[in-house]
C-alpha cells in the first residue's frame, strides 16, 4: 500500500500543470463615448497621474452604456490605444452585438455579470417548473434552501508601519492599521479600511464589490484611493481633505470625500 501511495504521489508531482479557480481584482473602464476626441487625452492624463498604479493593469471594458444607435467604432483600435498607455484589456461586458463581435475578434474575453445579476439568475433557475416534472409525474414542492452561513473573519489589525512595496490584503474582513502607510505601499480590504496615521500609499476598500465599504484615515496623502472599483488619484483631492482626517465612501455612484 505504501508503494502504491508513493507511486501515486510521484505521478501527481509529474503532472505538468494544474487547473484551479481563483478570483482577481481588476479595473473596469466604462466606455461611454468611444468616438470622442477627448477620450484618450483625458484617459492619458489620468494614467500619468499615477503611472505605477496603472502600468500593466488588467482592464475590463464595460460597454453597457452603448446602444445600437452608438456610432460604429473600431474596437481593435481602442484596444491598441489602451495598450499604448500600458493598460492591458483582458475582457469586456455588455454592449450591442457588433461591439461584442469586435471585442471577441480583438481577443477579449466575455466577463460574467455582476454579483447581483448572478444571484437573480440563480434564483430564476431555482424556481420549480409549472405543470409537473419532465416525465409527466406529479410535481414535488421544492424544499426551501437555507442561505449559506456568512463567513466571519476577525478584523485584520496591523500595528507596524506599512513600508513601500508592501501589500496587505484583508480578505472578507476589515483592515485596521495603527501606523503610517508609506508611499508605494498598497492596503486592500474586502471591507472597510481604517488608517490611524498618514495614508500615503494606495488604499482600495470593498474590492469584492461592497459599495458600503469606507476608507478612514487620520491624514489623507494617498496616491490612489478606491471603493468598490471607483478610483480617485491624488491630483483630484481637494484642499479641504488633503492632509486632513477624512472618510471616503460611495454615494449615488460617485466617490465622496468628507473631513472627519
Amino acid at each position: 500500500m505504501a508503494a502504491v501511495n508513493s507511486a501515486r504521489q510521484g505521478a501527481e508531482r509529474d503532472v505538468p500543470f494544474q487547473l484551479r479557480g481563483n478570483s482577481f481584482t481588476m479595473m473596469v473602464l466604462k466606455v461611454i463615448d468611444p468616438a470622442s476626441p477627448e477620450f484618450f487625452p483625458q484617459l492619458s492624463v489620468k494614467v500619468r497621474q499615477a503611472p505605477n498604479f496603472f502600468r500593466n493593469a488588467p482592464v475590463v471594458l464595460d460597454f453597457e452604456e452603448l446602444t445600437e444607435e452608438t456610432p460604429r467604432f473600431d474596437v481593435a483600435a481602442l484596444v491598441t490605444n489602451l495598450r499604448a498607455l500600458y493598460l492591458l484589456p483582458v475582457g469586456f461586458q455588455g454592449g450591442p452585438r457588433p461591439v461584442q463581435e469586435g471585442a471577441l475578434a480583438s481577443g477579449l474575453t466575455p466577463m460574467p455579470a455582476g454579483r447581483a445579476a448572478k444571484m437573480e439568475a440563480a434564483a430564476r433557475g431555482a424556481e420549480p417548473q409549472a405543470g409537473g416534472s419532465a416525465t409527466g409525474g406529479s410535481s414535488v414542492p421544492a424544499q426551501p434552501i437555507a442561505p449559506p452561513e456568512p463567513i466571519y473573519r476577525p478584523t485584520l489589525v496591523v500595528t507596524e508601519p506599512v513600508r513601500s512595496g508592501q501589500q496587505i490584503y484583508a480578505e472578507k474582513t476589515d483592515l485596521v492599521i495603527t501606523s503610517p502607510v508609506s508611499p508605494g505601499a498598497e492596503v486592500v480590504a474586502d471591507g472597510h479600511i481604517h488608517v490611524y496615521g498618514a495614508l500615503r500609499g494606495r488604499a482600495l476598500a470593498g474590492v469584492s464589490g461592497d459599495t458600503n465599504a469606507r476608507i478612514f484615515c487620520h491624514s489623507l496623502e494617498a496616491e490612489v484611493v478606491s471603493v468598490a472599483g471607483l478610483y480617485r488619484v491624488a491630483e483630484d483631492f481637494g484642499d479641504d481633505v488633503l492632509k486632513k482626517p477624512v472618510q471616503i465612501f460611495l454615494r449615488d455612484g460617485y466617490l465622496h470625500m468628507e473631513p472627519l
